[in-house]
């Protein structure tokens, strides 16, 4: 039987025709998420039937050999098991692969005469879209070689009507504002801003994109999404799993620059922005940035008093004993890098003066949950009484993941004789609404930017003004040095500090 809530749903948006070419063909992203992610677009329809797929790596292996390669990817990954043979033929027609390192020349020369066989073969259009699922250190290499080859359309010829050439980003966009303007002016040299797609997969969320759709399509919460109601903002991004396997590049990152500084950001954007006066990208992302240069920012002095970091300890995760961070392969034994940061922030406008947003992320913590929760100030007069001498406060939550969905916290009356309250919820559960196979993160960004539409992307001065926030932080950590994070057991909800920054404003922090 079909689903009744889906009826009158628009489901098929597909792209001109184009030829994808991923740079790090041979890398985990390609194999785990960006083929599934094409593969379950073409059983839904979304693809062009002029389309095609080139995978850019150093290593030497054929057509047929990197085939089989994406095919157990996908038969692995990908949400629609298993995989169809017939569609599954048709698909990897498309698939092709071409060997070379990023600093050759002749890397290109061979790529540029392959994209033109293919438009004969596959019906591309001189359409591009290049993907860099490379380190941030590769991609001068790439755009030089782009450019080098002439592969790269001017943006004026794709508004004159002519084919389009467009980059994907992957995060980490740098590693501060110094790099992330490098990075930015590296990307600018060859692309206009129009052409750059900078890839944050939390945006592709079917749950994250329906924020914004709860805010401004209902009547009913906008009114009093402001600093008249709202008592304090929450929002946490959590893991149950460490570092797995990554301890190299979390020493050099943290949770701060891996979640943080992009995906947390990015929901608080979101949650706090203005109504856009369109839904068209430059508006949206109009919106995100005023919000982003509203942050209060801070000095060395309160860098202190409103960031709190950590790091795991030994403890218990699901009745597994799990080691510290300090025991990871590839981490340092006397590591001060955080696996755990909670910050008290203020967006300094009309609309949210005063109002704080307390926003944490960390691993191995207690439970695997992304939620954003609005909690509501207390009635200005007590007329009932609660058993703990208090009655709870409404709260809006919204799920990112898991578990997608919306719940409304209220007090009701209890049935029977007296008078007695209980906090009860609403709650809305996205799966069973709309079905649990929805499309994931990467098939609604690979579409959107195959399409043109850069609404999910984030901007340059977008990227910029995040990392001119985090900057101020990361320097008021470099004034202390020698202090090393505090510890928190695997398993918790993090060191007890970060309890303490939430209980001198007379505040707690939510169990998800």
């Amino acid at each position: 039987m079909s689903n009744p809530l889906r009826k009158g749903l628009v489901e098929e948006r597909t792209a001109a025709a184009c030829a994808v070419v991923i740079f790090g063909a041979s890398g985990d992203l390609t194999r785990r998420k960006l083929m599934p992610a094409l593969y379950n677009m073409a059983i839904s329809r979304s693809l062009p039937s002029g389309f095609a797929v080139v995978g850019v790596a150093r290593r030497e292996k054929s057509h047929d050999a990197f085939r089989a390669e994406m095919k157990e990817g996908v038969s692995k990954f990908s949400r629609r098991k298993p995989i169809d043979s017939t569609l599954w033929e048709d698909f990897e027609r498309g698939i092709s692969y071409v060997a070379g390192t990023f600093e050759a020349k002749e890397t290109y020369e061979r790529l540029r005469e392959h994209l033109e066989q293919l438009d004969k073969e596959r019906g591309t259009l001189q359409n591009r879209l290049f993907y860099l699922a490379v380190p941030p250190s590769e991609f001068r290499a790439i755009v030089t070689g782009l450019q080098g080859a002439n592969l790269v359309q001017p943006a004026s010829r794709e508004r004159e009507g002519g084919p389009f050439s467009r980059i994907v980003i992957e995060k980490p966009f740098g590693h501060d504002l110094e790099s992330a303007r490098e990075l930015n002016d590296t990307i600018g040299s060859t692309f206009d801003e129009s052409q750059a797609f900078r890839i944050d997969h939390y945006l592709g969320k079917e749950t994250v994109q329906n924020l914004l759709v709860f805010r401004f399509a209902n009547s009913l919460f906008e009114p009093m999404w402001n600093r008249e109601h709202v008592d304090h903002v929450q929002i946490t991004v959590a893991e149950e799993i460490g570092v797995e396997g990554r301890g190299k590049f979390y020493e050099q990152t943290g949770v701060t620059k891996d979640i943080v500084e992009n995906h947390l950001m990015q929901l608080l954007c979101l949650t706090a922005m203005e109504p856009p006066i369109s839904l068209a990208a430059d508006a949206v992302r109009d919106e995100k940035v005023k919000v982003l240069k509203s942050l209060r920012r801070m000095e060395r002095g309160l860098v202190q008093q409103n960031v709190i970091r950590g790091q795991y300890a030994r403890g218990i995760v699901r009745g597994d004993e799990v080691p510290a961070y300090r025991e990871e392969p590839d981490v340092a034994k006397d590591s001060r890098v955080e696996t755990y940061v909670a910050m008290r922030m203020f967006v300094d406008n009309w609309r949210w003066g005063g109002v704080p947003f307390y926003v944490r992320a960390g691993k191995r913590l207690a439970k695997r949950v992304t939620e954003i929760a609005i909690q509501f100030k207390t009635v200005p007069h007590k007329l009932f009484s609660a058993p703990d001498g208090g009655i709870t406060p409404n709260v809006l939550t919204m799920r990112i993941q898991p578990d997608e969905g919306i719940a409304l916290r209220f007090i009701t009356k209890e049935p029977g004789q007296h008078t007695v309250l209980r906090d009860v919820a609403m709650d809305f559960r996205y799966g069973t609404a709309f079905g649990s196979n929805t499309p994931e993160a990467y098939e609604r960004l690979l579409l959107d930017a195959m399409r043109g539409d850069a609404t999910l992307f984030t901007r340059r001065d977008e990227v910029e003004e995040q990392w001119s926030y985090m900057d101020a932080v990361f320097d008021g950590w470099r004034a202390e040095a020698n202090a090393p994070p505090p510890l928190y057991g695997s398993g918790s909800w993090g060191p007890e500090q970060a309890d303490d920054l939430l209980a001198r404003d007379g505040r707690r922090w939510r169990k998800p």
